[in-house]
Parts: structure tokens; sequence; C-alpha cells
């Protein structure tokens, strides 16, 4: 049910691909939507949303009243973000505390019912977050992070905390691809230790250890984005 990002990945990774190989240049500009649509075999909505992922991670840029073009250099070289896609709705600060509040209670729940399987997984998603960095391939970094969160989350044995989970995806996900082009190498070699002390806490099948350990990496997810917030949500009682 919350396996995979729900992105068309297929335009998405083709276009990459393109862009990898040179087949898309630096500062290229990129066939109009219509063109590229129909040469990728995708629907134009599907082009779009492929063109926003890959324009969030720092591949493309667009220019008001010019068109998209291939970025030049790296996207850590970059180190500009994307616009916030959802800022007519909620500020990005307000769904990395979602995040915090939400994902945090997530892992907790779910520390008590991960299977052996499940945790296999979790450490299989990290080995290929840390090999498609190295390697450049930023969507396929960006699928394991997003599996290893919807790993979690699918084990959690409230439904109503899953349901909600699955209805304000998109924007937690978008909180997880958006830093990508500032993120430099040190950084991501924390995240990825932070999953795997994510990883340890749940086999523990401590709450509080896990439910802390997922708070403190979306944390600092956010900081990278340059936004402060507490990495724990203070108990009311």
């Amino acid at each position: 049910m919350l396996s995979r990002v729900p992105v068309p990945h297929a335009a998405a990774r083709k276009i990459q691909g393109m862009i990898l190989s040179g087949e898309l240049r630096s500062g290229e500009k990129v066939p109009s939507q219509r063109e590229f649509a129909l040469s990728l075999g995708v629907s134009r909505a599907s082009l779009r949303e492929a063109l926003l992922t890959l324009e969030t991670l720092g591949l493309l840029k667009t220019e008001p009243g010019r068109g998209t073009f291939v970025s030049q250099g790296t996207p850590s070289a970059s180190r500009n973000m994307a616009r916030w896609r959802y800022a007519d709705s909620y500020p990005v600060a307000d769904v990395f505390e979602t995040r915090i509040m939400l994902e945090g209670r997530i892992a907790g729940l779910s520390s008590q019912t991960l299977t052996e399987i499940e945790f296999q997984a979790l450490e299989a998603e990290t080995d290929t977050m840390e090999r498609n960095w190295e390697s450049g391939d930023l969507l396929a970094n960006v699928e394991a992070d997003l599996e290893f969160h919807a790993i979690i989350a699918s084990a959690c044995p409230n439904r109503m905390i899953v349901d909600l989970y699955q209805s304000l995806r998109n924007k937690l996900t978008e909180t997880q691809i958006r830093p990508i082009p500032i993120t430099d190498p040190a950084r991501m070699r924390a995240s990825i230790a932070e999953h795997r002390r994510i990883i340890r806490a749940l086999r523990s099948r401590d709450v509080a250890k896990a439910t802390s350990e997922m708070q403190n990496h979306i944390s600092n997810t956010a900081r990278c984005a340059g936004i402060s917030i507490a990495s724990s949500v203070p108990n009311s009682d």
C-alpha cells in the first residue's frame, strides 16, 4: 500500500539517464512538454510531475518565460533548493514538524511489530541509498529513502495513523526530496548513519529509542533544509 514514491518515476528515470549520459547536456533546454511527452510515451501530466521531481532534485531548472533547462554543475554545487511546492497550503516548517510528531510515533509503534524480513529490507534500502548516492543516481537514492520510511509506516499497528500518513504522504516525502540539491557528502553520510541507528533502535524493540532516533533524523534533515525544529515533541502530560 505504501510502497514506493507516488510519482511517474519511469519518465523521471529516463530523463535522468539522458542527463547522466550527456544526451541532455548541462545548460541545454529540454524539449517542449508536448514533444517530450510524445517522445517518452507518457502523458503530459506524468511528464510534468517527472520534471517537477527532477527540478526538486536539482537536475533541472525552470526559468519563467524561457522554459526548463538542465542544471549546470552538480546539484550540491548549485546550493539552491526548488520552490516549496505546497506553499499555498502549509509552510515547509509545519510539514517537518508534523513529520517529527507523526513518524516518531510510527517508529515507536512499529518497533513492536516489524519482522526480520522487514528489518533486512530496511538494511537493504539503506545500502541502496549509500550506493546510489556514490554513483550519482539521485532518483534511486531518493526512492530507497522513501521506501525505508514506507516500510516502517506499513508495519505500524495503528491503522488510523497509517491512513493519516498516507493522506499526507506527498507533502511529507517532498521534505525528503527537497534538500537533496544542498546535501553535501558529509551530510549524506550522516543521514545514512542515522538510518542505521534507526534500524538498531527498531531491532531493540525499544519504543522510546526508536521514536527519538526517528525524530532526531527528521530534525537533522530539516536543519539541512535551513529549518530549526526541536527533535522531540514535548509531552503534554
